[in-house]
């Protein structure tokens, strides 16, 4: 037994083992390692095993059962769970939350951060290259109240169309440094423009430590040129709402910026609460 200490004193000696020392981290050097411990979920995979996987693109939707919640497919379920996605919360929980899409700014962000500051009520933005580059007072006020800034892609490309040849990583990592470049932070979510997504896709973004974030409440409320008041905005909203309800808002609309307040409060008197996707529970 005496010698089996010496034997394992000397090789502590030559390997540097001291029961005081700790072992020193080298710190992140890249966005790639999201200067946060990598979540047991996260997939890692190659480049190689990334272009075996099915490109085949398809956009997200589901079909809504008013008042109950929406239904998904097999597939979409399947590919949800296998990545990690969030798309839809807990049934059992009166939870919502709240998420709105950037592609450029059309002057209602600022009212809408308004009304979320009042009511004191997380959210998610999720931004592309170009809105971060011409609405950055937007973002630095997103940042700065507690809000999630996810990533929406550099330049809103159709991420399965980028992903023909090559896995696309530029198209999210290249925002993804920029933000990490102004506010020390990586992004952690990201959600495919237009909604189009493939399992390459979705791998994809798991590798890079991102959350994939889709919804299960929306509606068309994008085009500027099509808006049809507060009250349908409210309307739309407020007969879909269902527990574990991710809401997609595009910030673009004046109807979702003016409804949003009463939204907000009347969910509440339903007995509903906003979590920020950081307290996502599937």
């Amino acid at each position: 037994m005496h010698i089996f200490l010496y034997i394992l004193l000397f090789l502590c000696t030559l390997t540097g083992c001291d029961a005081k020392t700790e072992p020193q981290s080298t710190p992140p050097q890249t966005v790639q390692e999201k200067v946060f411990p990598p979540s047991p979920e996260v997939l890692f995979i190659t480049s190689t095993d990334l272009m075996i996987l099915d490109n085949k693109s398809a956009g997200w939707g589901f079909r809504r059962m008013t008042p109950d919640p929406p239904e998904f497919t097999s597939a979409q379920i399947t590919l949800m769970e296998k990545y990690q996605c969030i798309y839809k919360g807990n049934d059992a929980s009166p939870v919502l939350y709240l998420t709105f899409d950037e592609g450029y700014e059309n002057g209602y962000t600022a009212q809408i951060l308004d009304v979320l500051k009042e009511t004191n009520t997380p959210a998610a933005f999720f931004v592309t290259g170009d809105y971060f580059r011409t609405a950055k007072d937007m973002v630095d006020r997103m940042v700065a109240e507690g809000h999630i800034v996810g990533n929406h892609a550099m330049n809103h490309k159709n991420l399965p169309h980028t992903c023909t040849d090559v896995p696309d990583e530029e198209e999210l990592l290249s925002l993804d440094r920029a933000f990490f470049a102004a506010y020390g932070i990586p992004m952690r979510y990201m959600r495919p423009p237009e909604g189009e997504y493939s399992e390459r896709v979705l791998a994809l973004a798991n590798s890079l430590g991102y959350k994939t974030a889709f919804w299960s409440l929306a509606y068309a409320d994008w085009d500027r040129n099509a808006q049809k008041g507060a009250d349908y905005a409210y309307s739309q909203v407020m007969k879909n709402l269902h527990n574990g309800c991710v809401i997609l808002l595009h910030a673009v609309s004046p109807d979702n910026a003016n409804a949003l307040a009463r939204i907000i409060q009347d969910a509440k008197h339903m007995g509903y609460t906003f979590r920020s996707l950081d307290a996502y529970q599937p």
